[in-house]
């Protein structure tokens, strides 16, 4: 179990709350060494938009590494957390540009090795390499993808009894699909994050640090033409548990088009979606609140 530092409840943020969810037992866990590997993860896609990838092989050591130094920066000052602040960098509850604010505080970093050996080398000064030749070799492959890498750190509440009395789950990151195509997360064994189900059922996933939950993202949807759905979720925090997590946001090159791909078109089926760069979709997606359906913007309302 982590505890950090609790600081004092803003009085000024405004605290969402979301009914108790039940555990969700049908995750799919699947290892790449399996034969029927591809089957399952579009079965899942299909059905969940969601899965645990066990048998990953990245060795445990390089992410409780991680995780141990994120845990040291978190618990510095906020006067010195603060000094790593900007768009890349460190951030405080704020969420997006748009009033969108949680209970959480993160660091959010580029992929492009550059930048991230310069971030990571002022960050984690006494084990910058971490970041630059352990975790990230595991997962880049284009040095010119827009993909990037968030550190989450969610604090208790220092309220004591608040969600006894309300009844409710607190919201540590308000609901929301994610723009990319695919989103890598790995938490410690806290349990907080929830997925909404194609009925509207939200239900939490039981946490597993050993393992990666991959997600369907928005430009994934746009480029199966909807046969796969990014999925809804959130973070839930308690009042007695930290919880530290890692996310892995997987995107192209900024100037890529997004479109539906001919080979994964249905026969028959209309476009959907209208083309559009990445550059744009993120533009679009960074003005809008967290909650909205970014998508609806680019949907090709002809074919509907």
């Amino acid at each position: 179990m982590v505890v950090l530092s609790q600081p004092a409840l803003d009085p000024f943020i405004l605290i969402q709350t979301s009914q108790p969810t039940s555990v969700f037992k049908k995750v799919t866990a699947i290892g790449l060494s399996n034969p029927d590997a591809e089957t399952l993860i579009v079965e899942a896609c299909q059905e969940f938009a969601f899965f645990k990838l066990i048998n990953h092989g990245v060795p445990l050591e390089y992410m409780t590494r991680l995780e141990a130094e994120a845990i040291k920066f978190f618990k510095l000052p906020e006067s010195e957390k603060d000094k790593a602040g900007g768009f890349l960098g460190y951030v405080n509850r704020k969420i997006s540009p748009n009033r969108d604010m949680g209970w959480v505080e993160y660091l959010l970093l580029t992929t492009s090795p550059k930048l991230i050996h310069h971030i990571s080398s002022s960050i984690f000064k006494e084990n910058p390499e971490i970041f630059h030749q352990k975790v990230f070799a595991k997962l880049l492959r284009n040095e010119k993808s827009d993909c990037l890498f968030r550190l989450n750190h969610y604090r208790p509440m220092p309220c004591s009894g608040l969600q006894e009395l309300s009844g409710q789950n607190v919201i540590g990151f308000g609901e929301h699909t994610d723009s990319q195509i695919i989103s890598v997360l790995r938490s410690n064994n806290i349990s907080s994050i929830e997925i909404c189900l194609r009925d509207g059922t939200w239900v939490t996933v039981p946490p597993d640090p050993n393992s990666f939950f991959i997600s369907v993202d928005d430009c994934l949807q746009v480029m199966t033409n909807g046969r796969l759905k990014s999925v809804r979720h959130r973070v839930s925090i308690n009042n007695l548990n930290s919880r530290i997590s890692m996310i892995y946001f997987g995107a192209p090159p900024l100037g890529e088009k997004i479109a539906p791909l001919p080979s994964l078109m249905e026969r028959g089926k209309e476009i959907l979606y209208k083309d559009f760069t990445w550059s744009d979709y993120k533009k679009s997606a960074y003005n809008s609140r967290l909650s909205d359906n970014r998508l609806g913007l680019f949907q090709n309302y002809e074919s509907q």
